[in-house]
């Protein structure tokens, strides 16, 4: 289907996120050209790929830190190629970084409460016109992320400075931060990375619960025996294209992945 019919056909109503004609360049340099990628809801989606074959790449044009040069995003049925990362994230499109984002000198629990102010003239004006009303928010943002941190394990931590913690519960408070507005997709990018065997398989464990309580998860992930094992369904990044959608079955098996990853793909 050519990148025309793509822009002329009616969204897709059933997908959490799609992409139509998506590309962005660097100059000279495509990072990302793909046709059509459809993510499904209430499911886990793996994106992996070699090293440049453009995963973060995507990821930043899905949530908006990148506008890409051509092409559409769609959420929920609803074109947000124009939108803001706040606002998409205000929407329910949030996401977890590569490497951590922590506010080192804070809390744990003031990382936490963070995510949930309010932003720009809207949460100025509630402050100011209805201070009780800012603090029943307040108690409930704390009551939220106590339970969250239980969930993770990171009671203990609460009062620490987040830099006191270690890489993986770093990882899990991003997780739980990321959580504190609900979002309806929660990308997460390379969320097991550099942790250690305990911390990854509670990450596994909790990313699954995520998706049979209703939510979408779009992960980054290069551990293909960890994909297997958590995803249900595949996309394949190779060189910024989409070689192979599917299942974790079928993608191990298709011949371009085999190739991209053992037959010298994108460095």
């Amino acid at each position: 289907m050519s990148s025309s019919d793509l822009r002329g056909e009616a969204p897709d109503r059933t997908a959490a996120i799609e992409l139509r004609a998506v590309r962005k360049t660097f100059g000279g340099f495509v990072a990302v050209d793909v046709d059509k990628v459809r993510v499904s809801p209430r499911r886990a989606t793996a994106l992996i790929g070699p090293n440049g074959a453009g995963k973060t790449t995507l990821f930043d044009i899905v949530t908006g830190f990148v506008p890409p040069s051509a092409g559409t995003v769609i959420f929920e049925g609803d074109d947000v190629t124009a939108h803001s990362p706040q606002w998409r994230a205000a929407h329910g499109l949030v996401r977890t970084f590569q490497l951590t984002r922590t506010f080192e000198r804070l809390s744990v629990l003031d990382n936490m409460l963070v995510g949930s102010m309010p932003a720009g003239r809207h949460g100025l004006l509630r402050s100011a016109l209805a201070p009780w009303a800012m603090r029943k928010d307040e108690k409930i943002a704390r009551e939220r992320a106590h339970d969250l941190l239980a969930r993770v394990g990171l009671t203990h931590v609460v009062d620490l400075a987040a830099g006191a913690l270690s890489g993986g519960q770093k990882k899990l408070l991003e997780l739980s931060r990321a959580l504190m507005g609900d979002p309806k997709v929660l990308m997460l990018d390379e969320p097991m990375a550099g942790v250690n065997p305990a911390i990854r398989e509670l990450m596994m464990k909790h990313i699954r619960e995520l998706v049979d309580s209703g939510r979408t998860v779009l992960f980054v992930e290069h551990d293909l025996p960890r994909v297997m094992q958590l995803a249900d369904d595949v996309i394949v990044l190779d060189r910024g294209a989409v070689i192979a959608q599917g299942s974790p079955e079928m993608i191990t098996e298709d011949p371009a992945v085999i190739k991209a990853y053992l037959g010298g793909g994108a460095a």
